[in-house]
C-alpha cells in the first residue's frame, strides 16, 4: 500500500535537482563572463567614439597627464602649423 510519501519526495527531489543544475549553470555563465570580459586598457581614461584628437589632448592636459609645453607642442602638431 502506498502512502503518498514517495510521490511527494519525488517532486521535491525533482525541484531540488532543477534548482541545483540551474544554479550551477548560472555560476558557470557568470564565471566565463568574468574571465573573458576585457578590462579597459587604461583605468580612469575613457575615450568615447567621436572624440576628436583635440578633445583627447585637452582632456589629457586637464587631468595633468602632460605638461603645458607638451600640450602646446602637440596642439601645434595637430593643427599642422
Amino acid at each position: 500500500m502506498m502512502t503518498g510519501l514517495g510521490m511527494g519526495f519525488g517532486f521535491v527531489g525533482l525541484l531540488l535537482m532543477v534548482l541545483f543544475w540551474g544554479t550551477l549553470i548560472a555560476v558557470a555563465v557568470w564565471l566565463v563572463q568574468a574571465l573573458f570580459t576585457r578590462a579597459p586598457q587604461s583605468p580612469g581614461i575613457s575615450i568615447s567614439e567621436g572624440q576628436t584628437a583635440r578633445q583627447i589632448l585637452d582632456g589629457r592636459y586637464s587631468r595633468g597627464e602632460i605638461s603645458r609645453e607638451q600640450y602646446e607642442q602637440m596642439k601645434q602638431d595637430l593643427s599642422g602649423k
